[in-house]
């Protein structure tokens, strides 16, 4: 697995080329719906941005903390769960939203309505013994 240094440095080629490009990436990630989250660190205080797969939910956006299919979260979630208000850039568009880490019922439902546009998040769920969590991302002001 890529050390930390690498990871930091792939997303944030990811997040320039997606802001240079209106919100595109070139292949082989121009098929994958993908938004800039900007996090407050929940240690550091300081703005985090992570490119993160997504889908819909009608206006909802619908994203899950897979990290790989690892065994701890990544660090996205923990700082959404310090901090639910965050920046989301979806295409051309930047906005506020409020993130909120659904529970069952919905969490299934909504694990399995992202899986369906992408199926390594079954994979993934199965490399780990934790449940992936689901986060709905809602526009608010």
């Amino acid at each position: 697995m890529p050390g930390t240094a690498d990871i930091r440095a792939f997303h944030a080629q990811r997040v320039a080329e997606f802001r240079a490009n209106g919100g595109k990436l070139s292949a082989p990630f121009d098929d994958i719906s993908l938004l800039v989250l900007t996090t407050i660190g929940a240690k550091s205080g300081r703005a985090q941005c992570t490119p993160v797969t997504y889908s819909t939910d009608g206006e909802r956006l619908i994203i899950v903390a897979a990290n790989g299919g690892a065994p701890t979260n990544p660090g996205w979630y923990h700082n959404l769960v310090a901090h639910p208000d965050v920046t989301v850039e979806v295409g051309a568009a930047t906005f506020q939203a409020r993130a909120t880490v659904v529970m069952e019922p919905e969490h299934t439902r909504l694990f399995n309505l992202h899986a369906a546009h992408r199926p390594n998040f079954i994979e993934f769920q199965r490399q780990t013994t934790r449940q992936l969590p689901v986060i709905v991302l809602e526009r608010t002001g």
